[in-house]
């Protein structure tokens, strides 16, 4: 008897072979029979209209027949299946590529489209950026999946995208891709419709209104023009001022600032520091260290030598709150804040502890290109500290910089200026700076914070305690 039914079956399913869909089951627990990978089941074109199945299992497996319905709500609800079809698309579909959004980032899950690079019509290359997105923290460009022409671009500038999102058609042949002229994007200028002839006007009737007498004012009683008050205020004009939506970096800056001012009790504490010392050895060994290492030797590297000399004395500087704990780091990945024209990043020199002279400065050289170029990416910048701020490559005199949250506390170099200072019971001129150290006073005392600075002073000044540990 069911030899009988799967011949019957059999050959019901041959009539309708070349129009079926071959359905092959994947693994999945809860199945209603047993599948193996012989098994095979046909289906018509529409999965709803079924109109045969075929169960043919291997050498002595026990085979269950089971009716069509129960079959398909088996099926439905407990099998997990993959289906192959033929794409009934046309051949030139095949030419097209898309441009997607990339991977962003751990922590970023969308980006505002910034910018396009290029034009539809325009010819790429396989890699070449074609758009920018702008991110909380840096900028990502989108890359041309093939080369090839730019067909229309999907996405619009200003949207918000998400990993994955796409953002234009390219046509890998160029065909039926035409140049977009600037002259064609801009949208035509709607015109005012003529006035109507002064002959029509004349023909209307004009409504009949009824009018008061005016009754005559009394000679000599004139209303006096309101006075305006020397005091009030005169605004520009509104076509004067402009509206720009602020960025995703700047936004993100502002957020991460204001939070830091609401959650750590800020204090800043000062202090001085004579550079004639640092200068002189840097005057002294520039063509040598240049010739060496082939980077310019400059103050930023002994800054951050002092600086991790400091947080090895001071290990509560290094440290951090979190929650009722306090996580102490026997690490230093030290954030130098660079600025850039889209805004403040802050790229992180790893293991500050274990680099000398040459390698901070090849380090924060090559840190400073990314970040002003906006090729700078998210692992570079994750992190850190503690944080160093050099305000006097701009001119600041004195600043009480703001902490970098997480971290617990940051520096601020400032410009260096010539100063009467009593040396040796004489007045002389030397190059001074003023150096700050803002801090969370839940964490730091202000004893640990004025050692701290006491130390990058006396390093600074006197550059041979690096050397001796002293």
């Amino acid at each position: 008897m069911l030899g009988v039914l799967r011949r019957k079956a059999a050959s019901s399913a041959s009539v309708y072979g070349k129009s079926l869909y071959n359905l092959r089951p994947a693994v999945c627990a809860q199945s209603t029979f047993s599948a193996s990978e012989e098994e095979i089941m046909h289906y018509t074109r529409v999965f709803a209209n079924v109109r045969t199945f075929s169960h043919s299992p291997r050498a002595g497996s026990m085979a269950t027949l089971i009716p069509k319905r129960e079959v398909l709500a088996s099926l439905q609800q407990n099998v997990c299946m993959q289906m192959w079809s033929r794409s009934f698309s046309s051949s030139g579909e095949g030419d097209l590529v898309e441009a997607v959004v990339p991977y962003m980032g751990e922590s970023i899950s969308d980006g505002t489209l910034a910018a396009f690079l290029k034009k539809p019509g325009d010819r790429v290359e396989i890699d070449e950026p074609i758009a920018q997105i702008e991110t909380d923290k840096v900028t990502i460009d989108v890359n041309s999946p093939e080369a090839g022409v730019i067909q229309e671009f999907i996405a619009k500038e200003g949207d918000t995208v998400e990993p994955g999102t796409k953002v234009a058609i390219i046509s890998k042949s160029g065909e039926g891709v035409t140049h977009v002229a600037p002259s064609d994007e801009k949208p035509p200028r709607k015109t005012a419709p003529p006035p109507p002839p002064a002959e029509e006007k004349k023909e209307e009737p004009s409504p009949k209104v009824e009018t008061t007498p005016v009754t005559e004012r009394p000679k000599g009683s004139h209303f006096p023009p309101p006075k305006t008050s020397d005091t009030e205020l005169h605004l520009p004009p509104k076509e004067r001022e402009r509206r720009v939506p602020m960025t995703r970096l700047r936004k993100r800056v502002a957020t991460r600032l204001k939070d830091s001012q609401n959650t750590f009790a800020l204090l800043t504490t000062f202090n001085e520091v004579d550079m004639t010392n640092l200068m002189k050895l840097r005057s002294d060994y520039k063509d040598a260290f240049v010739k060496k290492h082939g980077v310019k030797l400059g103050l930023m590297s002994g800054f951050v030598k002092a600086a991790v000399s400091a947080l090895q004395k001071q290990p509560i500087v290094n440290a951090v709150i979190d929650g009722d704990d306090i996580i102490y780091r026997d690490y230093i990945d030290i954030s130098i804040a660079v600025g850039t024209p889209k805004g403040l990043v802050v790229p992180v020199l790893r293991h500050a502890e274990n680099l000398n002279f040459a390698e901070v400065e090849k380090e924060i050289n090559s840190l400073a290109k990314k970040a002003s170029d906006g090729t700078i990416s998210i692992d570079e910048m994750a992190g850190g500290t503690f944080t160093i701020s050099n305000g006097g490559v701009y001119g600041s005199l004195l600043s009480t910089p703001i902490i970098n949250p997480p971290q617990s506390a940051i520096l601020g170099m400032h410009s260096i200026v010539s100063r009467p200072m009593v040396v040796g019971g004489n007045v002389v001129a030397r190059p001074m700076m003023y150096i700050a150290l803002t801090y969370d006073h839940r964490l730091i005392d202000g004893r640990e914070a004025v050692f701290f600075l006491r130390r990058i002073k006396d390093v600074v000044e006197d550059p041979r305690r690096l050397l001796l540990d002293v």
